[in-house]
């Protein structure tokens, strides 16, 4: 069977996982204190995973630290600390993404996994109408601090037997709808990146993917559809499985994909 034929039978909403799923890996996360981050960065430690938390509240990131001391693995062993650093995505620059980088490697010196999870939604409206400055902070959270971050980490993604790089996609980002503006934008271009970045990688043993969450009760969610009604969407830490599965050892070969997590 062919590269390209074992892609096409992968589903990772399919994928058994077992309680040591990610054992001895390092999985980086960005926005990992609400939604989907928060909910795979507990799902990560879990299943065996040494996770670093990347957001830019001090204070948010500390009370997930504590709380991923508290649990237990499905052998009833401790979890493995996590490692906190903030960082605004909005706002860093050159020096706070290469202390990032150092700090990866002289605590660890690989990483096998890095979720690309935060973004912002910014403004829905019509083109003609969007505001400018807006525009170009859901482009440069959403695409640039994506790109950057996975440019400083690479020498570290490098060091790894069998690194995962997964960026958060969304039905938007795959056929434009009006009024979504710069979010689907930055979400096509996630979709361009995740190929161009596969293609590079193609003979190294990283592999990259895009994963759409789809609806789920977010905050996000909220701001976009604040009329509907939040009870009838799926909990984020109910679609955690292709997220986990796409960091894991049975994903191994599987890149320049974009997946489904509903």
């Amino acid at each position: 069977m062919t590269r390209d034929e074992c892609q096409a039978d992968f589903d990772p909403r399919t994928i058994t996982l077992g309680p040591d799923e990610l054992s001895g890996r390092v999985i980086a996360i960005t926005g990992p204190t609400a939604g989907m981050g928060r909910a795979l960065a507990i799902e990560c430690a879990r299943r065996g995973a040494e996770v670093l938390l990347i957001g830019r509240n001090p204070r948010k990131l500390e009370a997930l630290h504590d709380e991923i001391l508290t649990l237990r693995r499905a052998d009833g062993a401790p979890v493995a600390p996590p490692m906190i650093a903030p960082l605004d995505l909005e706002k860093a620059v050159a020096g706070g993404y290469d202390a990032l980088a150092e700090a990866v490697e002289q605590r660890w010196g690989r990483l096998d996994g890095l979720v690309h999870n935060a973004a912002v939604l910014g403004q829905l409206a019509p083109i003609e109408q969007h505001d400018v400055p807006t525009w170009v902070r859901v482009m440069h959270i959403n695409v640039t601090a994506a790109f950057v971050l996975t440019q400083v980490l690479l020498p570290s993604l490098r060091a790894s037997a069998d690194a995962s790089i997964l960026f958060t996609s969304s039905g938007v980002g795959r056929k434009g709808r009006a009024y979504w503006g710069a979010y689907a934008v930055s979400k096509f271009a996630v979709e361009g990146l995740v190929q161009v970045l596969a293609s590079e990688l193609e003979s190294t043993r990283i592999r990259v993917n895009a994963i759409n969450p789809g609806r789920m009760r977010t905050a996000m969610r909220r701001q976009a559809f604040p009329s509907e009604d939040a009870s009838t969407l799926p909990l984020p830490e109910s679609l955690t499985r292709s997220y986990v599965a796409l960091l894991g050892a049975q994903a191994r070969g599987i890149t320049g994909a974009s997946f489904e997590s509903q």
